[in-house]
């Protein structure tokens, strides 16, 4: 890729999130990885300070929460924002790309918690079946 090509040379590239080396893959991972749903959705109320963060993120620890956000600020879907005051005073927010993403994570997230008494029926089926399957 040449200078000042820019954006230019992706808008040609087709992007494969099923291809192993397609650089889409990564930032799948890092959005819907174990901590990087909970993070994204949690910023969707506003911005946050880290323990602010990690509060609502019940059961993340700070060097997750750190890597986690650290990732999905290279991805451009969170800003941070570091104020020099003393002490420090940082902040997390969406992009305007975090934005669209948790709209469409919140919607998974919802249409999730709504149908639960279904999955928990579903799991409940298996289990049983499950254990009146003979031993293999």
């Amino acid at each position: 890729m040449s200078e000042g090509s820019g954006d230019q040379a992706f808008e040609e590239f087709a992007f494969d999130v099923f291809a192993s080396r397609c650089p889409s893959r990564s930032a799948m991972e890092h959005l819907t990885g174990r901590w990087g749903v909970f993070a994204v959705a949690a910023l969707h109320a506003g911005p946050a300070r880290f323990n602010a963060l990690r509060r609502r993120v019940d059961g993340i620890s700070e060097k997750m929460l750190s890597q986690t956000l650290q990732a999905l600020e290279r991805d451009g879907f969170v800003h941070r924002d570091a104020r020099p005051t003393n002490p420090p005073h940082v902040e997390y927010r969406l992009t305007a790309l975090g934005e669209q993403v948790a709209d469409r994570l919140l919607g998974l997230i919802e249409l999730l918690e709504s149908r639960m008494p279904e999955v928990l029926e579903a799991r409940d089926s298996y289990d049983v079946k499950r254990a009146e399957a003979p031993a293999r």
